[in-house]
């Protein structure tokens, strides 16, 4: 699902009787009093696209234009038909290497014992050495006594021959089943990635088939639809467009004079063409660095004094939590600043909102 910040959404104020421009204009404030300027603009705020991530069909919307979500409601489906399929691969996968792990733990046991038998035969090869060699000793004295024939002497070194060749033929056994030990925990270990890239592999999917239900990122209204259900979109291909009810804010513009002195956080009044009578509070959240309208050259003080500077003014999320079904797109209306800390609203700039 994808996301995009846009500007433009207007407030407006259900139930408000839309007034004529005579009406403002007989109604809007009056020689406003020192430390206070005024500019025109229009409400604005965060315009969220609800996209795909993968190609794929519409197969559902459930959200309608105009409607109000809360982040995390389901509001479209994309078909997930193919990463079911490949889930269901991966779990396989998983399941074929969990076996192959288990075969492998069970041949390092079986060559384990391969070659602790390996060393009972060197034990083994080794005494019937250590016997040959003591007889070969005896026969070698006795025949230089004369007791023995010189045959016997041979026959005994011949025989401790034969012991010394076993014994590095079971020593061998012994160095064949340690080598086969090392390549059986290497398959173990071989065995234990693969689970982890298949279980990879189905978490991947999972989160791709999570990412088939569009869900609302935070709350907000549905504008309008962009597809259907049965329409084939590309990667990014938008489905629906809402609104951030909870990031509204009025884009308005002052002088070079005027916009010096705004601070973030100056107090300010919001008053909508709909609805004369409602005065609206905000704070200054955002004044410009560059100025818009620039002439093409500034050399006199009186060109630097027609640079105008965008403000903007955001209003209170609690406050517009309060009048959500008010809140609507393309209202005009004037913007209110006080720029000197010390100046006093006047009356016709008190607070005034729905009951």
């Amino acid at each position: 699902m994808g996301a995009q910040t846009k500007s433009i959404l207007t407030w407006g104020l259900a139930g408000a009787v839309i007034v004529a421009a005579a009406v403002w204009w007989s109604l809007r404030p009056n020689g406003l009093p020192a430390g206070i300027v005024s500019g025109n603009g229009r409400i604005e705020a965060t315009e969220i696209d609800i996209a795909t991530k993968t190609p794929g069909r519409v197969i559902e919307i459930l959200a309608h234009e105009g409607d109000f979500v809360k982040a995390g409601d389901l509001l479209a489906r994309m078909d997930s038909d193919v990463l079911l399929a490949q889930q269901a691969e991966a779990e396989a996968q998983v399941r074929q290497a969990e076996n192959a792990y288990l075969t492998a733990k069970s041949i390092v046991v079986q060559r384990e014992s391969e070659r602790l038998a390996a060393q009972a035969v060197v034990a083994q090869r080794q005494a019937e050495l250590d016997v040959a060699r003591k007889r070969l000793k005896r026969s070698q004295r006795l025949v230089g006594e004369g007791a023995i024939p010189q045959q016997e002497v041979d026959d005994n070194r011949a025989r401790v021959l034969g012991a010394e060749a076993a014994v590095r033929a079971a020593e061998a056994q012994v160095a064949a089943a340690r080598a086969g030990i090392e390549a059986s925990r290497s398959q173990v270990v071989q065995s234990q990635s693969l689970i982890e890239a298949a279980k990879a592999t189905v978490a991947r999917l999972k989160a791709d088939i999570d990412d088939r239900a569009l869900k609302a990122p935070r709350d907000g209204r549905v504008q309008y639809r962009v597809a259907e259900p049965g329409e084939v979109l590309d990667a990014g291909g938008r489905v629906l467009n809402m609104v951030d009810l909870s990031d509204v804010y009025m884009t308005f513009f002052l002088p070079t004079e005027a916009a010096g002195k705004v601070a973030l956080g100056s107090e300010i009044r919001l008053v909508f063409d709909a609805a004369p009578n409602l005065v609206v509070p905000a704070k200054a959240s955002f004044v410009a660095s560059v100025a818009q309208f620039t002439p093409k050259t500034v050399e006199t003080e009186s060109e630097r004094l027609k640079l105008m500077f965008r403000v903007r003014a955001r209003i209170a999320p609690e406050l517009l939590k309060q009048h959500l079904e008010q809140v609507k797109t393309g209202l005009p209306g004037m913007a209110y600043v006080k720029i000197d800390p010390a100046a006093e609203w006047p009356a016709e700039l008190a607070i005034k909102l729905l009951k």
